[in-house]
């Protein structure tokens, strides 16, 4: 060949044959100009002497570049084409290979092919390997870029990339012409770690457009991922931790959320005092600190990276890593070969255990801590994963951290205003109902389950003159200590009046009026931080029970109508007046009697115990109903079975449930005698309550009890109007009462030294433990009552 062009190939351009044995059989003059050899110096050696230490493969045809070594030992950047040539038996009898100088752009070009940043590859139209460039060789596992031309890609790509997809794009760009870009993700088998790419695939077309092949370029985009995932793990927590005021459940989303996302294991460890309400110690914890476990995480099943089970309590030595977090305030990374590690670690042999058989090796220790107090701490640990936490991982831990800090404090408060106005409610509820003559009792009380906090619901049992009694259940609107504020005064105001022996309706009039009061202005309590004021607004349902007339009376400021057991069996509901609710006003109530036989048991509740998300009114009407209807020994078992049947564990609302069986007193227990209106009648009075109390083997309290008869029934037939009527009744203790058909009530007064009158009642009010008076439809009645 000649520099002109000839039979030998253009200018610059050489050819060389070579034998079977791999020597030199033939040698152009372009090969003399390009290589610095001549003929004779190369014809008859091996061609690696010729082309250098790395000639190229002669035993497969393959075109490409190659650097080859000139005659004065300067490499050349060549284009070789090596054709493996046959003989008559189609068997090797040696190649020709053809080179030619690369061009300045083309080696350039070359070069940023192989030297770029990114994975790139270069397939032919039937998809096989043609050029790869450093990186993606690399991800091949550095196989010499030669033993891959040519090579269907099916053969070389990783079996887990072709399931990606990576096969199927690369043949939709060969096939349709069009560019494609995906994202994948794997998982490197040698360091165990997980790569994200991101991959472009367009075609490579010819001056006519026809595709000629596809070209690959892979970019590993595993930081951007990895910071895509924290901002969304960020933002996630927002609605994923701090769904209740709950401080336990608030640390497991916490907990939930970075397993296993951002760690192997997470626990957390909180100050007992948070979990009681109670406010921490302002400022970091600078000594060793007792906490306890309220939640952990992993990310196989169950726990077997724990050493400290649930709701138990661990001591940390100032040295590890979450004491240290604590002092200073801010996260700790630790990890196996650091002494702090290692100390904490060999100080428990389970947990020296655990991070040997699970291969934890890294550990973060973030505080939790929120209005400049400490509340706990948040350990995240990494086993299963190879790679270590990075100041991006801490960055993003002490942020949920953060968030989970305010949400768990958030429901410390909460727990402390719940327990505040749940120990106010309780304060102001009775404490012991006591024996009661007229009935028995059994109450129960449950506070809601909701994060509104303890309602206003309250009951009441309140002794009445003449062995009466008044049942008493009420219910505020609202919840939180506000609301337990107001039951408190409410039933104080109950108790108030029921003393001035009030009829039911009459007693509901009065404390609607005293609601009317409280919502006039001056007494609402101002709402912190809001202009606004909350009005006062309650139902309540008054009964009063007489065992001796075995009649009770009742009235209801919109409150659910009780439920009577009689004793047949039969369970039906009472029907009452419904006044309008108490705060009202301007509106009448009503009351309601009923004859109730001994034995008959009366329940008296708040709408929580038949209100539920499970059914509506009626149907837990119903099975209030039901469950009152099945036999009880007791009526303590009778409220337990009501609990169990009706409200959900964690009620809505709270419930207060009041159980009352009826007692009745014998005719021998009560004398009534009718006075005429004549003070001459007053001795046979006296003296015939004197033989009935000896009949009755009470002779100690015959002279107390004549000296009581003689004043009040002489102040009846005096100051009072026909008819007057003397009744005893003896019961736990001895009552006197005398009723006149006057309104007018006495009262006590000091008789000065000259008045002749005036000293029956303070006399009366001396010799008994009680007296009162007691308004009627017509009249009054004058009680005194003396302890036996």
């Amino acid at each position: 060949m000649n520099e002109s062009g000839g039979p030998g190939g253009p200018a610059g351009t050489a050819v060389v044959v070579v034998g079977a044995r791999g020597t030199v059989t033939a040698w152009s003059e372009g090969a003399r100009l390009l290589l610095g050899h001549s003929s004779a110096e190369a014809v008859g050696r091996p061609a690696a002497e010729i082309f250098g230490p790395e000639p190229p493969a002669l035993d497969r045809e393959w075109h490409g570049p190659a650097t080859v070594r000139h005659r004065d030992g300067h490499p050349l950047d060549l284009e070789l084409r090596v054709s493996p040539a046959l003989d008559g038996d189609a068997e090797p009898c040696g190649c020709v290979i053809t080179a030619a100088p690369e061009a300045a752009d083309d080696a350039l070009v070359r070069w940023a092919f192989e030297q770029a940043s990114v994975s790139m590859s270069l397939y032919d139209s039937g998809l096989r390997h043609r050029r790869l460039n450093r990186l993606a060789l690399g991800a091949m596992g550095d196989v010499p870029e030669d033993t891959l031309r040519g090579t269907p890609y099916q053969e070389i790509v990783p079996e887990e990339e072709s399931r990606r997809g990576y096969g199927d794009h690369l043949r939709q760009v060969a096939e349709t012409g069009r560019a494609m870009h995906y994202e994948c993700y794997s998982r490197d088998p040698a360091s165990r770690r997980d790569y994200a790419w991101n991959t472009d695939m367009w075609p490579v077309r010819d001056p006519r457009g026809r595709v000629r092949g596809v070209a690959v370029a892979a970019f590993d985009s595993t930081a951007q991922f990895w910071a895509r995932q924290r901002l969304a793990l960020l933002n996630e927590a927002g609605a994923a931790i701090g769904t209740t005021l709950d401080v336990v459940r608030t640390a497991d989303e916490l907990a939930g959320l970075a397993v296993p996302r951002l760690a192997d294991f997470v626990s957390v460890d909180l100050l007992d005092s948070v979990l009681h309400g109670e406010e921490p110690p302002p400022g970091p914890v600078d000594t060793a600190v007792v906490l306890r476990r309220v939640a952990h995480r992993a990310r196989t099943d169950g726990t077997p990276f724990a050493a400290v089970e649930l709701g138990e309590v661990d001591t940390y030595p100032e040295f590890s890593p979450p004491a240290r977090c604590l002092a200073e305030g801010r996260a700790v990374l630790s990890q196996v070969g650091n002494v702090d590690f290692s100390l904490w670690v060999a100080q428990n042999a389970l947990r020296d255990a655990k991070v040997r058989q699970h291969g934890l090796h890294t550990v973060m220790a973030v505080p939790l801590m929120a209005r400049g107090i400490t509340l706990g701490v948040a350990i995240f640990a990494r086993g299963t994963r190879p790679e270590g936490f990075i100041d991006d991982d801490m960055t993003l831990a002490e942020e949920l951290a953060g968030r989970a800090a305010v949400c768990v404090d958030n429901a410390r408060r909460f727990t402390r205003e719940h327990g505040t106005a749940l120990a106010l409610q309780r304060s102001l509820l009775p404490q012991r109902l006591g024996d009661q003559p007229a009935v028995e009792v059994a109450s129960r009380y449950l506070p809601a389950g909701s994060q509104a906090g303890v309602g206003g619901d309250w009951f009441d049992v309140i002794p009445l003159s003449g062995t009466r009694v008044a049942l008493v259940v009420g219910d505020v609107v609202g919840h939180g200590i506000h609301a337990s504020a107001t039951m408190g005064r409410l039933r104080t105001a109950v108790r108030t009046l029921a003393d001035v022996d009030l009829p039911p309706d009459e007693l509901l009039t009065h404390l609607d009026d005293l609601v009317v009061h409280l919502n006039s202005g001056d007494e609402l309590p101002e709402e912190s931080g809001q202009g606004t004021t909350t009005e006062v607004g309650a139902t309540c349902l008054y009964a009063v029970y007489d065992p001796i007339s075995r009649r009770c009376s009742l009235a209801s400021a919109g409150h659910p109508s009780p439920v009577l057991r009689l004793p047949d069996g039969t369970v039906d509901v009472v029907p009452v007046s419904a006044g309008p609710p108490l705060g009202v006003g301007g509106l009448p109530f009503e009351a309601t009697e009923r004859e109730l036989p001994e034995g008959s048991v009366l329940a008296l509740y708040t709408d929580g115990l038949i209100e539920s998300r499970d059914f509506d009114l009626d149907a837990g009407l119903a099975r209030l109903r039901g469950a009152l209807a099945a036999p009880a020994p007791t009526i303590e078992s009778a409220c337990d079975t009501i609990l169990k049947s009706l409200p959900p564990d964690r009620p809505v609302d709270d419930v207060a449930l009041l159980l009352a069986r009826t007692r009745a007193l014998n005719t021998a227990q009560v004398a009534v005698w009718d006075v005429p209106s004549d003070p001459a009648r007053v001795a046979e009075t006296r003296q015939a309550t004197a033989e009935l109390l000896r009949g009755w083997g009470m002779e100690e309290a015959v002279h107390v009890t004549e000296l009581v008869v003689s004043e009040l029934v002489t102040n009846a037939i005096r100051h009072g109007s026909p008819p007057v009527q003397l009744r005893i009744i003896r019961d736990r203790c001895l009552i006197c009462e005398v009723s006149d058909g006057s309104n007018t009530a006495p009262h006590l007064r000091r008789a000065r030294s000259d008045d002749e009158g005036g000293r029956g009642l303070l006399l009366v009010a001396q010799l008994t433990q009680a007296w009162g008076t007691r308004q009627a439809a017509t009249g009054k009645t004058i009680w005194a009552e003396q302890t036996l």
